[in-house]
């Protein structure tokens, strides 16, 4: 028989209970992490053998949803707009958060306002490509062609907007020269029109690129990094071949919706350094490309993507680069 004593104990155990269900342990159920970019790029590259260890790390599953368009700020608003209750997770790079700002007029999110920085993931020089059997060697014969040709060389890159196509834009300013952008929804879609002789040339990340340059079917001219990349030693940088002032690299971070706990960010954070500490996971995105970019606490990775979008509007300004 229920007495009167546990009636009333269980009536005050009832409120407290609530709160305790409504906190449940993070993560209790998968977690997706949206990629603004199609499937093969170097955003991917880069996360994928990561959710392995995360998968490990939390006991949870860790999904990669791939959903590209508008040059990453797709995916990226999608983001903005979710719950910050750490079970919706984005990787995004400088395109979408650094250079969105000064491109798009109406952007559906504000990079400092929308997001909990969670992790530095690392970065991508950019490489210039033309097809294996282009007769073109050297940035100098690239220089040479659209010149000849105005507005006939063309250049692929992963949209409007990222790196690839504002490095390439640079490059032809510098160089006094014209092309037509091609913009793709992503790398691997970009590659595939070079290699099929739809497009001159692509501007886009080493690591998405590395193995098909590997494999001679694509022509590296040169990378846009200060040095040479380990993955491509024999690829010059855009400063060995004569144009110093393409200089870049495509950084990629992990951030959340703006609200995230704490505890939550800086979980994410000391395994995703683990892992790409790891001996394994790094021979891998070294091997594509990807260089180290220092483990940025999420606190300092705000101010970072405040510095690169005050880099990137200029560039945007005198290029006079539209979405298409």
């Amino acid at each position: 028989m229920t007495t009167r004593r546990q009636i009333l104990a269980a009536a005050i155990a009832a409120p407290l209970a609530a709160p305790a269900l409504a906190q449940a342990p993070w993560p209790n159920r998968p977690v997706r992490i949206l990629n603004p970019y199609a499937p093969g790029g170097t955003s991917d590259l880069i996360i994928r053998p990561l959710t392995e260890r995360l998968e490990r790390a939390f006991g949870r599953p860790f999904v990669v949803e791939n959903k590209p368009g508008a040059g990453g700020t797709v995916a990226t608003a999608e983001a903005a707009r979710a719950t910050a209750d750490g079970h919706t997770l984005l990787v995004s790079n400088t395109g979408p958060l650094a250079v969105a700002p000064s491109l798009f007029r109406n952007l559906a999110y504000d990079p400092q306002r929308a997001f909990s920085w969670i992790s530095m993931l690392g970065g991508a020089p950019i490489v210039c490509a033309v097809k294996g059997d282009s007769p073109m060697n050297t940035m100098d014969d690239y220089r040479a062609m659209a010149a000849r040709r105005a507005e006939e060389v063309s250049f692929g890159s992963s949209g409007v907007g990222s790196v690839g196509h504002l490095t390439g834009v640079m490059w032809a300013l510098e160089s006094g020269v014209q092309m037509l952008h091609v913009p793709f929804r992503g790398a691997a879609e970009a590659q595939q029109n070079v290699l099929g002789g739809n497009t001159t040339s692509l501007w886009d990340t080493s690591g998405a690129n590395a193995a098909a340059i590997r494999a001679g079917t694509l022509k590296a001219l040169a990378v846009s990094s200060p040095e040479r990349v380990s993955a491509l030693p024999d690829v010059p940088t855009l400063v060995q071949a004569g144009w110093p002032k393409a200089v870049s690299t495509n950084w990629f971070v992990m951030a959340a919706p703006a609200g995230l706990d704490p505890a939550i960010a800086a979980r994410l954070n000391a395994e995703l350094q683990a892992g790409l500490a790891d001996a394994a996971i790094k021979a891998r995105l070294e091997s594509v490309g990807v260089v180290s970019l220092g483990d940025l606490q999420p606190a300092r990775i705000g101010e970072f993507v405040a510095a690169e979008a005050a880099r990137w509007a200029p560039v945007v300004q005198a290029a006079g680069v539209q979405p298409s």
